[in-house]
């Protein structure tokens, strides 16, 4: 029987390996292993320091970039150089995904990157106008998808009611909307929007941003045919959208998006960066310095999730033809 041709370019897979001195080189190559095994088709492309790729699992191809020299401004610089290179394979159409373990921020900064993270960095690289955060688990231990759009992402607290305007609410809300049927093949999204403060104000006895700043926002993305709901209370949208009355929420701060979020899906969830010209997914955990020295006590679920989520959106946005693994 002759075997199936390989899938298109812009089903490729650039996957990077992260802080060397974490577990991303490892749970990268355990999920790429088991994904390449249910799939032998599926191209992957690793990135990351020379003598990481030595390892690699059989049947992926390998990018090298500089090497690791020990110290953790040598662990920042390959990180971003690891991204500067897939994101430049994207570019060019030779892969459709770019999935990115994990960096550690101090390490990036000590590089000479100061950036909040990967996603303002692959914002950076990719030259996109807008991007959002999404946090996506297709099954929670709920048993329904619950996906999370962070419309402010690495900010103290005490900034946060002054970034939440009525125009931001209105670009992330516009933007999870047509990620949703572009990447999601979703034909009508149902979008939640979580108020800011308690109980959604109680018409103005908690604060009136809901009035002042949400409202408009609702008024203004609903005239542009987008499905959304008033600003509900953040003690009850997440329930609502795991019972499936909504497809995802946008979140108003990080911590009262990612605290249920984590809570219903960690293992199994999925970092999105919507509004990039190719798909971009990393898992939902951070380098874990402490596990990395003790081979196989890291969880690679979440990485595997981030490869198979990466593969079945790129066959939704460019149509490759590949089969969800």
């Amino acid at each position: 029987m002759t075997p199936p041709p390989p899938p298109p370019a812009r089903g490729a897979l650039a996957v990077t390996l992260g802080d060397p001195r974490g577990i991303g080189p490892e749970v990268a190559f355990r999920a790429v292993g088991e994904l390449v095994r249910a799939s032998p088709t599926q191209r992957i492309v690793l990135l990351g320091p020379p003598s990481f790729l030595e390892d690699r699992p059989e049947g992926t191809e390998a990018i090298p970039v500089d090497g690791w020299d020990g110290t953790e401004e040598g662990a920042g610089r390959v990180s971003v150089r690891a991204i500067e290179a897939a994101v430049a394979l994207a570019l060019q159409g030779d892969v459709g995904a770019v999935v990115t373990a994990p960096v550690h921020k101090p390490a990036l900064h000590r590089a000479g990157y100061p950036v909040p993270g990967q996603t303002e960095l692959l914002q950076q690289l990719a030259n996109a106008e807008t991007v959002g955060m999404l946090m996506a688990a297709e099954a929670t231990r709920l048993g329904g998808p619950l996906r999370v759009l962070l419309a402010t992402t690495h900010l103290p607290l005490r900034d946060v009611p002054g970034t939440v305007t009525t125009e931001l609410l209105v670009r992330q809300a516009t933007l999870l909307d047509r990620s949703l049927r572009t990447d999601w093949s979703i034909a009508a999204p149902r979008l939640a929007l979580c108020a800011l403060n308690p109980h959604a104000s109680d018409q103005g006895l908690f604060g009136d941003e809901e009035e002042r700043v949400f409202a408009p926002a609702v008024a203004t993305v609903r005239g542009m045919g987008v499905d959304v709901s008033p600003p509900l209370p953040a003690d009850t949208v997440f329930g609502r959208a795991l019972k499936g009355d909504y497809d995802a929420v946008v979140a108003p701060y990080h911590d009262v998006g990612m605290a249920p979020f984590k809570t219903a899906a960690f293992g199994g969830g999925v970092n999105v960066t919507l509004g990039l010209p190719f798909i971009r997914t990393s898992p939902d955990h951070g380098t874990a310095f402490d596990l990395a020295p003790y081979p196989d006590r890291a969880d690679a679920s979440s990485m595997l999730e981030a490869l198979r989520l990466a593969a079945f959106l790129v066959r939704n946005r460019f149509d490759t033809g590949g089969a969800r693994v």
